[in-house]
């Protein structure tokens, strides 16, 4: 990947240029000591990750990145004394932001985040010529257990899903039913145009949540229609920001 490093301080540079070193898959193709001059440089810059201090004179790292079409953003580490702008950031997609001064195990945890979203953002594609699955390809009703009875559970019924054990638990008009499968079978059956995974212990459809208050690690908490609160993991949140806005599923993300 080709890095961006953005700070005022020359010391932090030269050492993000040193750590960065030790990574023989990231080359720092650029380097800028204020915000006015990254905003500049990095719309032909070609970077696909960023280093960006979050305080420097002229324009803060939040203004870069905002001052840059979603198309032309690149992935963004920030750099900050303070995380209290956890909620600009979270809106800006930054993948993770890092304390200073910097701990080596979090820069390297940063780093490995940024190589798996990296891989998920230049996944291909459908195949040409594949078409999507019918809508009546995927699950209508689920089968459960109520007592010695069989009851037969409406998806469009579901409102969230979340493991428990070896089962899964469909919450249904404020009722619990247990069905004997993994989410990650649950969400092949589910029509992604309606259901999303928000956590490996979750899934949410999408129409039910109302309300998306960002975290400062990146996770976030999802508040479905009638109350109920649901966590969403930073490892689901860039495909789910990308659903919530309405971008097809099965759309490449944007570079």
């Amino acid at each position: 990947m080709r890095v961006a490093i953005i700070d005022d301080e020359p010391l932090a540079r030269s050492g993000l240029r040193a750590r960065l070193a030790a990574h023989p898959d990231l080359l720092v193709a650029a380097e800028y000591a204020d915000g006015l001059a990254a905003i500049e440089g990095l719309r032909t810059a070609q970077v696909e990750l960023a280093f960006v201090d979050v305080q420097m004179p002229g324009a803060s790292g939040l203004d870069v990145l905002a001052s840059l079409p979603e198309s032309m953003r690149p992935m963004a580490i920030l750099l900050t004394a303070h995380d209290g702008f956890a909620v600009r950031a979270f809106a800006l997609r930054a993948i993770d932001y890092l304390l200073k001064p910097v701990d080596d195990a979090r820069f390297e945890e940063a780093i490995d985040r940024a190589r798996e979203t990296h891989r998920w953002r230049t996944l291909p594609g459908p195949a040409s010529g594949t078409a999507p699955a019918p809508a009546n390809a995927y699950a209508r009703r689920f089968e459960v257990r109520v007592g010695r009875r069989m009851r037969y559970v409406d998806a469009d019924a579901i409102t969230w899903i979340e493991a428990d054990g070896d089962y899964a638990c469909l919450h249904v008009d404020g009722q619990r039913h247990l069905v004997r499968d993994t989410l990650g079978r649950l969400v092949e059956k589910l029509d992604p145009a309606r259901f999303v995974r928000v956590h490996r212990s979750a899934i949410v459809r999408l129409d039910c949540i109302d309300e998306l208050q960002p975290l400062a690690n990146r996770d976030a908490i999802l508040r479905l229609g009638d109350g109920t609160p649901v966590r969403a993991s930073r490892s689901y949140i860039d495909p789910l920001l990308r659903r919530l806005a309405g971008i097809d599923a099965d759309e490449p993300a944007p570079q």
